[in-house]
């Protein structure tokens, strides 16, 4: 982001109120009126966070290890199969939010494919709208499922190449 671009979006962000208090541009949020990609970030956040805290059962040391093990489990690849995994715990309600995250159009990283990486989308979409409708027990429900079925199949991955 170049520096100007940067001050703009500061400036317009952070304007005092009739108060001299940070004004808000919206009073509430919508998850049905946001951007499926806004979704998604809010949802890589959350998965993110909630993966770091479940590695403190292994490490609380090596910083480094745990950043590095983190973000592999919250790649696009491990969170397709997350989702695949989690796929028949969800509601109808839950699957057409995670289609309208995997239908969003966004770019593809090199280090996942095009289905996984939309299939991650979705996964985070709908992750991003459990927390922003405050659905906390089911978020945690599904995140912790998530979190297991990856690290399952990390397990037998890592006993398949002995």
């Amino acid at each position: 982001m170049k520096f100007d671009h940067f001050k703009f979006l500061v400036d317009s962000m952070f304007a005092p109120d009739d108060f001299g208090k940070v004004h808000k541009k919206y009073d509430a949020v919508d998850p049905k009126a946001l951007n499926p990609l806004v979704l998604a970030y809010i949802g890589d956040a959350y998965f993110h966070l909630f993966v770091r805290g479940r590695l403190l059962g292994y490490e609380q040391n090596k910083v480094q290890i745990l950043h590095q093990f983190s973000a592999q489990i919250v790649s696009a690849v491990w969170q397709a199969k997350a989702y695949i995994g989690i796929e028949k715990m969800l509601t109808e309600e839950e699957k057409a939010i995670f289609r309208r995250g995997r239908n969003a159009k966004s770019h593809a990283p090199k280090s996942a494919s095009v289905a996984e990486y939309h299939m991650s989308t979705g996964f985070e979409a709908l992750l991003g709208t459990l927390y922003l409708t405050e659905k906390y027990d089911r978020l945690y429900e599904l995140a912790e499922a998530s979190f297991e079925i990856i690290s399952e199949a990390m397990m037998n991955q890592v006993q398949t190449k002995k």
